[in-house]
């Protein structure tokens, strides 16, 4: 993977990087992504953000050999610390958890003025990232979901705006993704097949147990979980 070809992954991130949009790349490593970027005329300019000493020292290294420094600016702060309110207006966060991602938006909430795309891309608990956007007012406009290397990664782009929109069934679309849910490509059934195998494996260890009130409660948690994945899968 250089700054001329991505991973899938990071490919189909920047697929939906709005052209002449001026970038946020949040946990940028070792900026690949804002170069690719650049260098395919995606984006006018970007701010590529580390918090880790190693990763911001690739990402500056990166950025200076391939004579990007005057429209790629490093810089090392936690989440969109790294940013001013209104100086970008498309901000990619991808790699991390769910819940690391939702957090990152909602510790930076005041940056994001301005902003018109969200493309995030959450490693696990996509559905997390879903409930914020939901629960903030950022419109799910698009998903996606691949496979690389054994691993199977969600994409989720969001716009301001109305947050139920793209939701019929709010409860099993917040956790499947209601774009995938519709599409229903062979690896959204290989993912959920998985997840509903490992919960039953789960369900069955906690039948085995004695009867805790924590176990009761993640029993039912469980069954309702499967019951949404097995309407899904039908």
């Amino acid at each position: 993977m250089n700054e001329f070809r991505l991973s899938k992954r990071l490919e189909t991130v920047a697929s939906f990087i709005p052209k002449g949009a001026k970038l946020a790349d949040i946990g940028s490593d070792h900026a690949y992504l804002p170069c690719y970027a650049y260098l395919h005329g995606y984006i006018t300019k970007a701010v590529a953000g580390e918090v880790a000493d190693g990763p911001l020292r690739s990402a500056k290294q990166q950025v200076e050999r391939t004579g990007l420094k005057d429209v790629i600016s490093v810089r090392k702060g936690d989440g969109l610390e790294v940013i001013k309110p209104g100086e970008v207006d498309c901000i990619t966060i991808a790699g991390m958890g769910g819940t690391l991602i939702a957090n990152i938006l909602e510790a930076g909430k005041d940056k994001l003025l301005g902003v018109k795309r969200l493309i995030l891309q959450p490693n696990v608990g996509a559905h997390i990232v879903r409930k914020w956007l939901l629960d903030h007012d950022w419109e799910l406009i698009a998903e996606r979901i691949l496979e690389e290397e054994g691993k199977i990664y969600e994409v989720l782009v969001a716009e301001k705006g109305d947050g139920k929109r793209p939701y019929e069934n709010i409860e099993t679309e917040l956790l499947l993704g209601p774009f995938l849910l519709k599409e229903k490509n062979d690896v959204f059934l290989k993912k959920w097949r998985h997840e509903l195998a490992h919960w039953k494996q789960i369900y069955r260890q906690l039948n085995e147990k004695a009867e805790t009130e924590s176990a009761i409660a993640k029993k039912r948690e469980l069954e309702k979980k499967m019951k949404m994945v097995e309407e899904a899968l039908r």
